[in-house]
């Protein structure tokens, strides 16, 4: 019987230990600046994406959203430059199946509440500057949302096959509200009870050449 609450007890810590796992965000410091972005155009959109999940209390919505133009300078097998303008037009709900549901989402992400994609059409990131580590990059840059620009680090990958150049980030998180995206959010607004959302939302992004 005591082996039995032990084990009832072991498995509840875990439990509980999982669901207060806290999501870490990405550092954010101010922009870099910039003097001269180097495009070269030689993104394939169509094989290109940025890929987004929110979460709030008892739920969770995920998606993605394209790119409009991007260009990846690689030098020697590194990455030295890149500037990826994301068409905020392009966001995609994929785990509503209703598709009535769906566009709800999708136009509430667009409207003034989120995103206001009618006054800010585009988002962009701009690298800065790369370090390597073990086959890993850790990229700096400059990401704008809406009117703010700030610059943020990211862990990436890099690899070539049949001369299609992948450039991957891992998952990582921004703080929605450091780019005064205040829908929901508790850092905004006071008294929201259960009825906030995260403001933490988990990105990830996928860069392919022509």
């Amino acid at each position: 019987m005591k082996k039995a609450i032990i084990a009832i007890v072991a498995i509840s810590t875990i439990l509980v230990s999982c669901n207060g796992e806290k999501k870490e965000k990405v550092d954010v410091k101010e922009e870099v600046k910039v003097t001269e972005v180097a495009k070269v155009n030689n993104v394939d959109l169509t094989a290109s994406t940025m890929t987004w999940k929110g979460t709030k209390p008892g739920g969770a919505h995920d998606g993605s959203v394209g790119f409009k133009e991007g260009s990846l300078v690689v030098e020697t097998g590194t990455v030295t430059g890149g500037e990826f303008v994301i068409d905020m037009s392009s966001i995609k709900n994929l785990d509503i199946k209703d598709a009535k549901k769906s566009a709800n989402l999708v136009g509430h992400l667009t409207s003034p509440d989120f995103f206001d994609v009618a006054a800010f059409p585009t988002s962009k990131f701009v690298i800065t500057s790369v370090a390597s580590n073990e086959g890993k990059l850790a990229v700096t840059g400059n990401l704008t949302i809406k009117d703010v620009t700030k610059s943020i680090t990211i862990p990436a990958t890099l690899s070539e096959s049949e001369g299609i150049i992948t450039f991957a980030s891992e998952t990582f998180n921004i703080d929605r509200a450091d780019f005064n995206v205040k829908y929901g959010s508790k850092k905004w607004f006071d008294n929201l009870k259960d009825k906030f959302i995260d403001d933490l939302i988990e990105l990830s992004f996928v860069v392919k050449t022509k």
